[in-house]
């Protein structure tokens, strides 16, 4: 068969992705080489008194690096999470080096902190469409939840309430210039935080590798990120300790983070935004109830990418039509939340029809995702949605 030309596509990526079990403690000498005097280490609420993070913090300080260390950064972060770290590194005194060590939100708020301590700009003014001016100080992140690939992203997501919505601060200049995959750092994860993170993972596989913008760069790593995601979240769902569960997830995950860097989401994270924004719904679980139903609308027209999806979990289309394995790809989605015990119901979050409205309104400001979509998705269409699982 005679191969398919590709439209142009570009792969932006981390620095450097170090990886393996044990890998945190490397870090040290894996930026040696930079010089730093004194770094600002941003941590999320789930670093707790016994995580590898504090022997992290003795083995910088054996090495002769001052360590400001801030108070955690809280999930779902806003604005004013990011202009008080902001504020607090600026009141310590100089750093020449952000590491962030945590879930999706200590990523990007140390994220956009590293763009926000070198130039004359304010979070707000990124918010709402200034560009970003360059890179920031150097930035090393490191992903405790497998989850979001906000460590392999182009982004910072933070939520304005004003407006209760999550806004994406989008820029190549916000890739890190180191990232470290260590999976011993996700061995504590509940089990529900296993799951939602888990599935979000596998959510920006698939809607990046059904996109429009999908691309070459975009189909290798979706592939590998459904393979290795699908086999393994159950096994890292029922045992924690599962060294080479989690280290598949995390290596999926930081694959889903490139693919969103060269193909982008589309209309699962679109919905799945005023949810975080109105009900703080934690933005994996969000995703995770969409999913199945979104996709359901999305495979129409487009059986073939969802056929190959289906080989890549695994599924028995030995023989069956791209439409029948479209189906069975669709079915095992709604069976996997079942497995993993995630709510598919809005209303049993206080979600009610009168919402519906609100939230389609909030729904199709984010025009970045919908135009992404691989089917046009009109109002009706996603009021339709959130209907769907209500």
């Amino acid at each position: 068969m005679t191969p398919a030309v590709s439209s142009p596509a570009v792969l932006h990526q981390a620095g450097r992705v170090v990886t393996g079990a044990g890998c945190l403690l490397q870090l040290p000498g894996l930026i040696a080489s930079w010089k730093p005097e004194r770094l600002l280490l941003v941590v999320g609420r789930a670093v707790t008194p016994d995580s590898p993070v504090h022997a992290l913090h003795a083995a910088l300080t054996a090495a002769g690096i001052d360590v400001l260390l801030l108070d955690p950064v809280p999930p779902e972060p806003e604005v004013a999470d990011v202009d008080a770290v902001l504020a607090a590194a600026r009141q310590a005194g100089p750093v020449d080096l952000v590491v962030g060590v945590g879930g999706g939100s200590a990523i990007d708020v140390a994220k956009a902190v590293a763009v926000l301590l070198a130039h004359p700009v304010s979070v707000r003014e990124l918010l709402s469409g200034t560009p970003v001016p360059g890179r920031g100080l150097p930035t090393v992140m490191v992903p405790t939840t497998a989850g979001t690939g906000a460590e392999a992203t182009p982004n910072s997501i933070i939520l304005v309430p004003q407006d209760a919505l999550k806004v994406g601060i989008v820029s190549p200049h916000l890739l890190p210039d180191l990232v470290l995959l260590d999976p011993l750092l996700t061995l504590t994860l509940p089990p529900a935080v296993t799951a939602h993170t888990g599935i979000d993972a596998l959510c920006h596989a698939i809607e990046c590798y059904t996109s429009k913008k999908a691309n070459l760069f975009s189909d290798l790593y979706g592939l590998e990120a459904i393979r290795l995601i699908s086999r393994s979240i159950r096994r890292a769902f029922a045992d924690g300790q599962d060294v080479a569960a989690r280290q598949d997830m995390l290596l999926g995950s930081y694959y889903g983070g490139v693919c969103i860097a060269t193909s982008s989401t589309t209309a699962v994270h679109a919905l799945a935004y005023p949810l975080g924004g109105r009900y703080r719904v934690p933005h994996g679980l969000s995703n995770a109830m969409l999913l199945p139903a979104i996709m359901a609308y999305n495979c129409v027209g487009n059986e073939a990418r969802f056929a190959a999806m289906a080989r890549a979990m695994d599924l028995p289309v030995a023989g069956l039509s791209d439409a029948q394995a479209t189906t069975l790809f669709v079915q095992a989605l709604a069976r996997l939340n079942a497995d993993l015990g995630i709510t598919t119901r809005l209303s049993d979050l206080g979600v009610t029809e009168a919402d519906l409205d609100a939230l389609v309104d909030g729904a199709s400001k984010v025009t970045r995702l919908l135009d992404n979509n691989p089917r046009p998705m009109g109002r009706d269409d996603m009021r339709a949605l959130y209907a769907a699982v209500l």
